[in-house]
């Protein structure tokens, strides 16, 4: 049993407030907005280059406690170190012993893409025995299938992969675009990631679905081309890309990138006009595919 405390802070002194909520015994704290699920609600959205968002003007601040841990003083001690004159308002909730590993797999249900493709957590029966079906359990790494830049990504590789065709993965996270690339009967796939935990968890991945994937950081040296070069990212990162994303594209290859909201397509369409012409291929929720074919 524990024992969960939820404050309310402004956004100077809520990561303030969480750091000494830490001091005094917590044993997690989180910080949402309070006005989520209301007009007033504010998304934030961060990439690679940005400075960081501001927090909330209106944030809850969510601590955990042991059940026996002496709650009013730590918050008292925690409010006054980051200069309220008395705790704010709280609540408690007491959070009792749950299987959290089933709890979690409960939340990952099988993904269908298309009829023919589909994620498959590894504690699932696939739904359609017939059909690719993508052994895939959420990791640290990006890609489950569940996000919506992930499927248009998926769907594109569906619709373009030919048998023995090259394919990259630029950005690969989990490397489940590459491993669909290699169950759809692409030959030579490789996948580039910035981060060395995820192109060992693509590793693992690729060696679960008893495929084979060229897997490499992107500080080592690439310079091939390929039939298709698919790159999920986020719109700024992809815009200092474009001459060597389209560098790696052979010529009449295609390119697919995913990771761009609709009101950015234009800004990555100008990034990569000087080496391709780009169209949306398909957009959802929000979210944009751009394709282009290799002059």
């Amino acid at each position: 049993m524990w024992i969960s405390v939820t404050l309310l802070a402004d956004a100077d002194r809520a990561e303030r407030l969480s750091d000494a909520l830490m001091d005094e015994g917590a044993l997690s704290v989180s910080i949402e907005d309070a006005d989520a699920g209301t007009e007033a609600e504010k998304p934030q959205f961060g990439e690679p280059g940005m400075a960081p968002a501001s927090l909330w003007d209106h944030s809850r601040v969510l601590a955990l406690f042991d059940k026996d841990a002496d709650i009013t003083s730590a918050l008292a001690r925690a409010s006054g170190a980051v200069g309220f004159a008395e705790v704010p308002p709280f609540t408690l909730e007491e959070i009792a012993e749950q299987n959290w590993v089933q709890l979690t797999q409960s939340q990952f249900d099988p993904i269908r893409i298309t009829d023919r493709l589909w994620i498959v957590p590894s504690w699932h029966d696939a739904p359609n025995p017939d059909a690719i079906n993508i052994a895939l359990d959420p990791g640290m790494a990006f890609g489950t299938g569940s996000h919506p830049t992930t499927q248009l990504c998926l769907e594109w590789l569906e619709q373009t992969v030919t048998p023995g065709i090259s394919v990259l993965d630029y950005g690969c996270g989990s490397g489940i675009l590459a491993i669909a690339a290699r169950r759809l009967g692409a030959g030579r796939v490789a996948g580039v990631d910035i981060d060395d935990k995820a192109v060992e968890a693509a590793r693992d991945n690729a060696q679960r679905n008893q495929v084979e994937i060229d897997l490499q950081v992107s500080s080592a040296p690439l310079t091939e081309q390929f039939d298709l070069v698919v790159a999920n990212i986020l719109t700024n990162p992809l815009c200092v890309l474009a001459p060597a994303l389209c560098g790696h594209v052979a010529p009449g290859g295609q390119l697919a990138l995913s990771g761009v909201l609709d009101t950015q397509t234009q800004q990555v369409i100008d990034a990569y006009a000087p080496w391709m012409t780009l169209h949306i291929g398909k957009t959802h929720d929000g979210w944009a595919r751009l394709e282009g074919t290799k002059r």
